[in-house]
C-alpha cells in the first residue's frame, strides 16, 4: 500500500509539474498564448501580407540589454532561431517598460525597428541623452545593418520612440524631446519625427509635428502605425498644468506634413502614469487602444474623416496597463492588458474578444503571473478568426 500511495504522489506531483507549466503554449477558445522565445521580455509582432508572423523582443539586463529578431510561419507557434538586431552589445534598454523596442512593416517587407539607446549606447546622442536608435533588415533578409541615431538637434529622450512604415518607402521614426532653447520640463517637450523617402537608406532632419510646445509626458510611450490608404497616425500622452495628461492622437494625410490632434481622453494626474499605447488596422479602419486611470480602452478611427468613435473598456476593475489589439478579417477585436504591474513588478495577463459593433463577448481570459517584470504583451490575428498573444 505504501508504494502504491507513493506512485499517486508521484503522479500528482507530475501532473502540477505539467499544469504549471502549461502557460507556456496555452489555448483559451479562440485565443492562443505563447511564451516570448528565450524567455525574453516585451515582445513587438506584426503579420505581413503573407501572414507571416514577424517579432522582436528584448533579452538581458533591463538596463543595456539586446533585441532579437524571430518569425513564424503562418499555422504554427514556432519560431525560427533568433537574429540579433543590435550590433552594439546592450545598446538597447527595458527598465520602465515603455522604452523598448517597437517594429514596423516596410516596402518589400522590409523590416524597421527603433528603441530608445541605453546610456551606454553608440552611436550617442551629440548634445546629451540616450539616443534614438533605428535599423532595418538587410536586403538580404540575414541581419540587420548598423543602428543610426536619429537624434539630431533633440534631447531629453524618455518616454519611448516609435516606428512606422508604408509600402511605397516613406519611414517614420517619432519621439518626444526638447531644444536646448525649449523650456525646461514636461512643457518644454513636444513629439518630434524624423522622415525617411528612400525606405529608411538616408532621414531627414528630426521636425517637430506642432509648431508651438504643447507639452509631453516625459516617460510616456508613443505609437504609431501607417494605414492601407498611406495615412500616418501616432499617439502619444500631452500634459498641461502638470495635472493635465490627455492621451493625444495625432493623424496625417500628407506624409507627416501636417498633423491634426484629438483628445482621445482626459486624464488629470500630477505623476506621469508611463503608460504605452497601441495601434492596429482592422477590416474598417484603424483602432487605438490606451490607458486611463487604471483602465485601458480603445477606439475606432473613421479612415476617411479621422473622427474616433466613443471608447470602450472592458467589464470589471483593476489596475490594468499596456494594452495590445489585434483586429480580425470578420472585424472581431481583441483587447489584450497586463494587470498589477508596476516598477520592478510583474503581473497576470488578461484578454477580452469584442464583436464587430464593439460589444464585449464572453470570450476571455486571465493567466496570473503571465506578464513578467518590465514585460507587457503583444497580439496579432489570423485569417480564420483566431487569435494569438505572446507574452
Amino acid at each position: 500500500m505504501a508504494g502504491i500511495s507513493q506512485h499517486l504522489r508521484n503522479l500528482v506531483v507530475a501532473f502540477l509539474l505539467m499544469a504549471s507549466t502549461s502557460s507556456t503554449l496555452g489555448q483559451s477558445g479562440r485565443v492562443t498564448l505563447v511564451k516570448t522565445p528565450a524567455s525574453g521580455i516585451q515582445p513587438q509582432a506584426v503579420c505581413d501580407s503573407q501572414r507571416v508572423v514577424h517579432l522582436i523582443y528584448f533579452k538581458g539586463p533591463p538596463t543595456g540589454g539586446d533585441l532579437f529578431y524571430v518569425r513564424s510561419q503562418p499555422g504554427t507557434t514556432e519560431f525560427a532561431p533568433p537574429i540579433r538586431v543590435n550590433r552594439q552589445d546592450g545598446s538597447a534598454v527595458a527598465a520602465g517598460t515603455i522604452r523598448g523596442a517597437q517594429i514596423a512593416l516596410g516596402q518589400g517587407g522590409r523590416i524597421h525597428v527603433a528603441w530608445n539607446g541605453s546610456s551606454a549606447a553608440r552611436p550617442a546622442n551629440p548634445i546629451e541623452g540616450a539616443p534614438m536608435l533605428y535599423t532595418r533588415s538587410q536586403s538580404s533578409g540575414q541581419g540587420f545593418e548598423p543602428e543610426r541615431n536619429l537624434m539630431r538637434q533633440t534631447f531629453g529622450l524618455d518616454g519611448g520612440g516609435t516606428v512606422a512604415a508604408d509600402t511605397a518607402g516613406t519611414v517614420y521614426v517619432a519621439w518626444h524631446g526638447r531644444l536646448a532653447a525649449d523650456p525646461d520640463g514636461e512643457k518644454g517637450r513636444r513629439v518630434w519625427i524624423a522622415r525617411s523617402k528612400d525606405d529608411g537608406v538616408t532621414f531627414a532632419p528630426e521636425e517637430p509635428v506642432m509648431a508651438r510646445n504643447a507639452g509631453a509626458c516625459a516617460c510616456c510611450g508613443t505609437k504609431a502605425l501607417v494605414d492601407s490608404q498611406g495615412t500616418l497616425y501616432s499617439l502619444y500622452r500631452a500634459v498641461s498644468d502638470k495635472m493635465n495628461r490627455d492621451m493625444i492622437l495625432l493623424r496625417s494625410a500628407d506624409h507627416g506634413a501636417h498633423f491634426r490632434a484629438t483628445s482621445l481622453q482626459p486624464w488629470r494626474v500630477a505623476a506621469c502614469p508611463m503608460s504605452s499605447a497601441a495601434l492596429v488596422e482592422g477590416p474598417s479602419g484603424v483602432v487605438a487602444a490606451w490607458e486611463t486611470m487604471g483602465q485601458v480602452a480603445f477606439a475606432r478611427i473613421d479612415p476617411q474623416t479621422g473622427a474616433v468613435a466613443p471608447p470602450i473598456a472592458p467589464p470589471g476593475e483593476g489596475q490594468r496597463k499596456h494594452p495590445a489589439l489585434a483586429v480580425n478579417a470578420q472585424g472581431e477585436t481583441l483587447l489584450v492588458w497586463a494587470e498589477g504591474t508596476g516598477w520592478q513588478r510583474g503581473g497576470a495577463l488578461a484578454w477580452r474578444i469584442f464583436d464587430p459593433e464593439g460589444r464585449a463577448t464572453r470570450e476571455s481570459g486571465r493567466l496570473e503571473g503571465g506578464i513578467p517584470v518590465w514585460g507587457l504583451p503583444t497580439a496579432v490575428a489570423h485569417p480564420d478568426g483566431r487569435f494569438t498573444v505572446i507574452h
